[in-house]
């Protein structure tokens, strides 16, 4: 087991449910302790918290948002008073210079002669007054991991020093015990079964996932599960009935309810951004055809086992849905691969090595 010897204080915009996994494996390697920081999200933005941790210390933020027109900042009320009860020797802040309250429990930790390690999923082109902030934030910290090597480079680009910036690619499931299920080389019931599974917004673009499954040759014609719920439902709903009504929606389920629908499924499918649902339909020997996100997708997502969406629209998701679906002994052959990058490569474990790593550098 992965041993850190530090009493670690971790702070956080929010505490989404995807993370106590995560923050409960850190929280166990800690040998002297580990608190986290964090608030409520806004309402709108439909986000799952955790009630708390299992093996560590969780102190609420009172998290003040601060919005005008797209421009998002963020001032966390009680940062100083829990540094102060907890006493951490390293802290692992957001690298997000919105975030008005951090550069206060930076100086904090500064002022004892501390370390601060920076997370973050990168430090994407911006505007001269913000890149100029945002590179000044970032080279307050003495270290940073990034969710992708995307994110590390555009951490590197900022001034920091490639020896200073470690990855840690985005992980929500531990390394997979159960061996890869084994499928049949003919679909169940002679159509492939696709697979959505997460929060139903907007930005996931579910409604082409539908359109895209109302196009393909009567052949290939699947039946879909969609899996969660959320504010787009409704909508959704409705247009699958004129659209696709071999759509399936289930509602939201969770943990193990997940594994039946993973197991029976033969193709997931996230046309938009987010969906950390991908990992987990890969620790079931899934292919996976994806969104281009954050960057964190292209840990996961490679022609071996999937495809990245260069653009998400109807044409390229119906294009790649028929192609995937026309060849089943190649698809299964890209669920076996998603099973061993994320058993090798992409899972909590490996995850916290990294954070480990970027932890002992810094003492």
């Amino acid at each position: 087991m992965t041993v850190i010897p530090v009493r670690l204080g971790l702070q956080q915009r929010v505490f989404p449910e995807y993370r106590a996994p995560f923050f409960n494996l850190l929280a166990k390697s800690c040998l002297q302790g580990f608190s986290l920081f964090a608030g409520d999200p806004r309402p709108e933005e439909a986000i799952h918290t955790a009630p708390g941790l299992q093996n560590g210390d969780f102190q609420p933020a009172r998290n003040l948002h601060i919005s005008r027109g797209k421009t998002y900042a963020l001032y966390q009320q009680g940062a100083l008073q829990w540094l102060e009860r907890w006493q951490p020797n390293v802290l692992i802040v957001e690298a997000n210079a919105r975030y008005l309250s951090t550069p206060i429990a930076i100086q904090w930790m500064k002022h004892r002669g501390l370390p601060v390690i920076g997370w973050g999923l990168g430090a994407p082109p911006a505007g001269k007054a913000e890149s100029i902030l945002r590179s000044s934030f970032i080279n307050s910290l003495d270290a940073v991991i990034a969710y992708s090597k995307t994110g590390a480079e555009q951490y590197t680009a900022c001034g920091l020093s490639p020896q200073r910036v470690f990855v840690a690619a985005n992980a929500v499931a531990h390394r997979p015990t159960q061996t890869a299920p084994h499928r049949s080389n003919v679909y169940k019931n002679g159509k492939p079964n696709l697979l959505f599974v997460g929060r139903l917004q907007e930005r996931k673009k579910i409604d082409l996932l539908l359109k895209a499954c109302a196009t393909l040759p009567a052949k290939l014609t699947p039946s879909l599960t969609i899996v969660g719920d959320g504010p787009d439902r409704a909508r959704l709903e409705a247009l699958a009935k004129t659209v696709f009504p071999n759509a399936h929606f289930t509602g939201a389920k969770h943990g193990a309810k997940l594994d039946p629908y993973f197991n029976q499924a033969d193709l997931f499918v996230l046309p938009g951004t987010g969906g950390l649902a991908v990992q987990q339909a890969m620790a079931h020997a899934l292919p996976v055809i994806v969104g281009q996100a954050d960057g964190t997708q292209g840990e996961l997502v490679r022609p071996e086992n999937g495809v990245l969406l260069p653009a998400a629209n109807l044409e390229t998701l119906t294009v790649a849905l028929t192609s995937a679906l026309s060849d089943i002994a190649k698809l299964r052959a890209m669920g076996l691969a998603s099973y061993h990058i994320v058993s090798e490569e992409v899972n909590l474990e490996i995850m916290l090595d990294s954070f480990a790593k970027a932890i002992k550098s810094v003492l």
